[in-house]
């Protein structure tokens, strides 16, 4: 029987004196371990994703830890049939998470941000009628899945945020805002923003979505269709209590959650299709790709 395999979801903002020597030793210790991911690194601190098997994941932990001198860390841990990556990148950039904001402008979730919410008080809270969801996700990913009655603003990038917000929200600075993300690293800048630009009472949900789905006192109730995780699975469940699909095919809109990209290549975008649609027509997410595709043979 072949090892068990996890994949690890996990941030930190704190501060890094050296993200390269971090990043060398990091690109280091995964390709000793056979870890796969995505992993970046700035003076703020890091966010990354990785997998590999039991044994690797746990020496990853104690690798982190250990080398940023804390004495523990929250890494979401989920079980999976082998690597959710195809390969390892780790970089270094100027922010973890950014909002594209002028140095003066820019969120120190150190300094300010949303108060933080335990799955339990988020799903009590949420059943207030004069409470706001706020998805902090770009439109792609709240397409798969979002909780119930939650303003989704569409968006293709975390940095498209402040414009949204300041052309579309800025009447809501009086209502009670609820911001969630897929594990919680946007919304410590997001709602740090939000309370910057006037809202007067901004809350996040710790640890995001991927803590909500997995916390016994809420299992993911409230929560429609999938969460979208950033590697090969696409998709995760969330929600064992009220779970719904809420996505449509692309071509003849019945409930599915294959989420696929335009086989077209210059399009590239991702569709909802369903496998009788991909098999007659195949996965484009229009008459147009579907032609183009077949023209360029």
């Amino acid at each position: 029987m072949s090892d068990p395999y996890q994949v690890l979801l996990y941030y930190l903002y704190t501060p890094i004196e050296d993200p390269h020597k971090f990043a060398n030793r990091q690109t280091d210790f995964c390709n000793e371990h056979d870890l796969k991911g995505r992993i970046i690194i700035a003076e703020e601190g890091i966010n990354g994703t990785v997998s590999g098997t039991k044994d690797s994941t746990e020496a990853y932990i104690n690798e982190i830890i250990e080398f940023l001198g804390i004495s523990e860390m929250e890494f979401k841990i989920d079980l999976n049939d082998g690597h959710a990556f195809k390969k390892l990148s780790v970089k270094v950039r100027p922010e973890i998470v950014s909002l594209h904001l002028r140095k003066e402008q820019d969120i120190d979730p150190e300094e300010i941000t949303g108060e933080r919410l335990s799955p339990e008080q988020f799903l009590e809270e949420m059943e207030n009628d004069d409470v706001l969801l706020f998805d902090g996700r770009n439109k792609y990913e709240s397409d798969l899945g979002r909780f119930k009655g939650a303003i989704c603003p569409p968006v293709d990038n975390f940095r498209d945020f402040p414009e949204w917000i300041r052309e579309n929200f800025s009447d809501a600075k009086d209502k009670r805002i609820l911001s969630y993300c897929t594990g919680g690293i946007r919304c410590e800048k997001l709602s740090g923003f939000l309370i910057k630009e006037g809202f007067s009472s901004v809350a996040q949900l710790d640890g995001g979505i991927i803590n909500y789905g997995k916390d016994s006192s809420t299992k993911g109730k409230n929560f429609d269709g999938q969460c979208y995780v950033f590697d090969q699975r696409i998709g995760v469940e969330v929600n064992s209590t009220n779970p719904k699909v809420i996505a449509t095919c692309r071509w003849c809109e019945i409930s599915t959650q294959r989420y696929k990209n335009c086989a077209y290549k210059p399009c590239n975008l991702q569709i909802f299709i369903c496998e009788k649609c991909e098999s007659e027509k195949g996965r484009f997410c229009d008459v147009d790709c579907q032609s183009s595709a077949h023209s360029a043979k």
